[in-house]
């Protein structure tokens, strides 16, 4: 059994805090809200009253945060406050599954490394359903001994465990995949809106875009119309699953990217103007398949 802190216990972190302990892990857990650590405390982790009370003893720490700027300051000090970098004893392990941008995780797996910490960057794929059912994909940056390290872990909670290069590798990784997520997200919603103002059935219309070319995972896992999945956040009011405001921001990392390495990604700009046209009209908290409310037509 390894002591495990786990910082950041959203719809996502707080099934894989959760799977952890499952597989006998004594997880010491932490997040700015009491109900997110009230959840896991219920399933048989323990509550831990700061992120530095949480990472005391533990040889792991695992890290589930919105952006960069809470990773970074969260392990390199804010303000003055020192990070928990510094809070760690050399040797400690650990996997930060947070969507951030690609120089920040090495940024920080610099100054790891020099206090003799092993950081490694393994953001995810799979939805909330993933999250619980522990069938998660890890894309994960880091050397290969860091990795084959972290492996028994990643492997209660993902079904998958990709090795993308060195740090920094995982959040590139995750970065492409998101943007062609809020691609084939929006153009799937334009697809059922048209059919749907045409007055096709939208099962129906899923069902035969699924059997044929245009099939993806939207059609396959997450229909974004509601009723038509019935474990879908469509079908329980965009609650829960993936927020719009999180799929824009990794839509910006992603532009950003391809700006610094001069790469042409015409589809995910445009992808990124729909969700933050979404996001804008008050949406930002519903799950990232609301759009296909921008999109439909309107009486």
């Amino acid at each position: 059994m390894t002591t495990i802190a786990f910082i950041g216990l959203g719809n996502m972190g707080a099934p894989m805090a959760i799977n952890l302990q499952k597989a006998g892990h004594d997880v010491r857990a932490f997040d700015l809200s009491k109900d997110a650590v009230a959840k896991v405390v219920a399933e048989g982790c323990a509550a831990a009253f700061s992120a530095q009370d949480a990472v005391q003893g533990a040889k792991v720490i695992v890290t589930m945060l919105p952006a960069s700027q809470h990773v970074e300051g969260l392990f390199l000090g804010k303000d003055g406050a020192p990070g928990l970098l510094s809070a760690m004893e050399p040797g400690t392990l650990v996997i930060d599954s947070s969507t951030i941008a690609a120089a920040t995780s090495q940024k920080v797996a610099k100054a790891a490394d020099a206090a003799g910490i092993d950081f490694i960057d393994a953001p995810v794929s799979g939805g909330t359903g993933g999250a619980i059912a522990g069938t998660l994909t890890f894309m994960v940056g880091g050397t290969a001994s860091q990795l084959e390290r972290a492996k028994p872990y990643l492997e209660k909670m993902g079904a998958n465990i990709f090795h993308a290069g060195a740090v920094g590798a995982g959040q590139t990784a995750k970065i492409c995949n998101n943007m062609l997520l809020g691609i084939l997200m929006a153009g799937t919603s334009e697809a059922i809106a048209l059919g749907v103002a045409n007055g096709l059935d939208p099962k129906v219309l899923s069902e035969i875009m699924r059997r044929s070319s245009g099939g993806n995972w939207a059609l396959e896992k997450y229909n974004p119309f509601p009723g038509v999945h019935e474990n879908a956040p469509a079908s329980k009011g965009y609650a829960g699953g993936f927020g719009t405001d999180l799929m824009l921001k990794d839509l910006g990392l992603a532009q950003e990217n391809a700006i610094a390495v001069k790469a042409s990604t015409p589809l995910g700009g445009m992808a990124r103007a729909i969700y933050a046209q979404h996001s804008i009209a008050g949406n930002g908290l519903l799950d990232f398949s609301s759009v296909i409310q921008a999109l439909s037509a309107k009486n």
